[in-house]
């Protein structure tokens, strides 16, 4: 079990009036001379979907990667509450080892170009989280194969990922970011490569993943149509979060 943190207690988020999920206070990632995040104040609050914005080169990823605990930030905290609200873990401190855990048992990611496995099946892909997290293969693959049939993929498990289509292959890469039941899905330009219906369609299995109760959703995006189907939009310049409002679908 990772040591509870200290900060915050549980709260309500000031923006969305829900309760915090996962929160960020003077979160900071320099690399060298280069500020890349500059004392990042942020909570998600349960049941959200948060889209990230700003210019390349703003600090969008830099904020998700140490939200999510890929990379450790240098200042501040980043507090991921427990799940019944048991407690809270510092992922800013927690060692490498425990960081890694977290992400696969926690979190889930869907990127702009999937990162699957093309050796493995689209049902072997998603299954993957669960095999290493300790799951039985039949147990996982049956697993695999609903999360699949959920985002209509029913009968594309045994193929490989170089025979699916795009929107196809970033679906399968859906499955696995949520296979697991994740407290926080994270996802990066994940509709990019997408033409705008099969967007549309990927951005609402997001999104429902999302809102479900003590889930959130990050969504990194430039596309302005995504980021005002989420409920808030957050956006940086220079390593600074500038603006931090309500999209305009919660007005």
């Amino acid at each position: 079990m990772h040591p509870a943190a200290p900060g915050p207690s549980p709260g309500r988020d000031s923006t969305a009036g829900r309760p915090w999920l996962l929160r960020a206070e003077g979160a900071g990632k320099s690399y060298g001379a280069t500020r890349a995040l500059a004392g990042a104040d942020l909570s998600i609050g349960a049941g959200e979907a948060v889209a990230i914005m700003g210019p390349s080169g703003s600090g969008k990823s830099t904020l998700l990667h140490v939200l999510a605990g890929i990379i450790a930030a240098d200042t501040g905290t980043v507090i991921l509450r427990r799940p019944g609200a048991t407690g809270l873990d510092d992922i800013a401190a927690l060692p490498d080892d425990a960081r890694s855990e977290l992400r696969l048992r926690r979190f889930g990611f869907v990127f702009q170009q999937g990162l699957l496995l093309p050796e493995l099946t689209a049902a072997e892909n998603v299954a993957l989280p669960l095999l290493l997290a300790g799951r039985g293969r039949t147990a996982a693959m049956r697993l695999a194969d609903d999360g699949l049939s959920r985002l209509g993929l029913a009968d594309l498990g045994p193929r490989r990922i170089g025979q699916l289509s795009g929107g196809q292959a970033q679906r399968v890469a859906i499955a696995r970011a949520i296979v697991t039941g994740p407290s926080v899905v994270f996802a990066d330009e994940p509709t990019g490569a997408l033409d705008s219906r099969t967007a549309d369609a990927v951005l609402d299995v997001l999104l429902a993943a999302g809102r479900a109760p003590d889930r959130a959703l990050l969504v990194v995006t430039h596309d302005e149509r995504v980021a005002a189907r989420c409920d808030r939009v957050v956006r940086l310049q220079d390593g600074l979060i500038v603006q931090d409002a309500e999209s305009a679908a919660t007005r």
